[in-house]
């Protein structure tokens, strides 16, 4: 755990100062009923799990949620998860050069090879970010041993700079999940962990274009760092991000906001 007291860290010592007083009532006063236990049981285990599975809480870690404000130059970073898509991909891409606008995208490791290499060589010639989102996106990361995680990392991060030509510190961990390891490793490999402050939800193909378009649109504020998909984590789905994507640079147009990455951002 780094430095500074979140909102997430605060519910997390005010849950740990309870439980201790708790413990400490049972010795002093007695035993504590078997329901008032099994409550406080519940209610840490749901503090905790809200830890791992909400990453704007950043009880486990410093995450990077939002920018500072530049009123002189307002400012959003759209970022991409689970990519990249030969088949979705450079639309987005496409979309992005015809605003000049700039992004940053969360890429598998293990997606990187062939077409998809090729494509992420485009996305950093053409100016994006390219940031690690595991090397195999792996969906219980968050269950893990340190030495998993970090060899995912590694191998994700070396795959990033052996396609690209350049490293980068940039980490959306999968799903968004964080945890005491997680965040242990990304501070050893020097990493900032990037969360969002507007989420389309549109990782699922249940996702719904409008109002995808429109969570994105309402939430379009300087400082901004918007969470997408260019592409389905297996390939089993068409995102809709692809289809919002001139609506959501047109609204950013409308409301002022150039189009940066989030190294740029923050």
């Amino acid at each position: 755990m780094q430095g500074g007291v979140t909102s997430g860290r605060a519910l997390l010592y005010a849950s740990s100062v309870g439980a201790i007083g708790l413990g400490v009532r049972s010795v002093t006063r007695g035993a504590v009923p078997f329901e008032v236990v099994a409550g406080a049981v519940v209610a840490f285990s749901s503090v905790i799990m809200a830890g791992v599975l909400e990453p704007r809480l950043a009880m486990f870690t410093d995450v990077i949620n939002r920018g500072e404000p530049a009123p002189d130059a307002p400012r959003v970073a759209l970022t991409f998860d689970d990519g990249p898509s030969p088949e979705h991909t450079p639309r987005v891409l496409d979309a992005l050069a015809a605003a000049e606008a700039r992004a940053t995208f969360f890429v598998i490791g293990k997606k990187l090879e062939g077409e998809r290499a090729k494509l992420a060589r485009r996305m950093h010639e053409a100016g994006h970010a390219i940031g690690c989102h595991g090397f195999g996106h792996d969906r219980l990361f968050a269950l893990r041993s340190a030495r998993r995680v970090r060899e995912d990392l590694k191998a994700a991060l070396a795959r990033i700079e052996d396609v690209t030509g350049a490293p980068t510190k940039l980490f959306r961990p999968p799903i968004g999940h964080t945890n005491p390891t997680i965040a242990n490793v990304a501070e050893e490999l020097e990493l900032s962990v990037i969360g969002f402050s507007v989420r389309g939800y549109d990782g699922t193909a249940r996702a719904e274009r409008e109002k995808v378009k429109q969570r994105v649109i309402d939430g379009l504020a300087d400082g901004a760092i918007v969470l997408l998909h260019d592409a389905a984590e297996r390939e089993d789905f068409t995102p809709v991000a692809p289809d919002i994507l001139p609506d959501v640079l047109g609204a950013m147009r409308d409301k002022k906001l150039a189009g940066v990455t989030v190294d740029a951002l923050i």
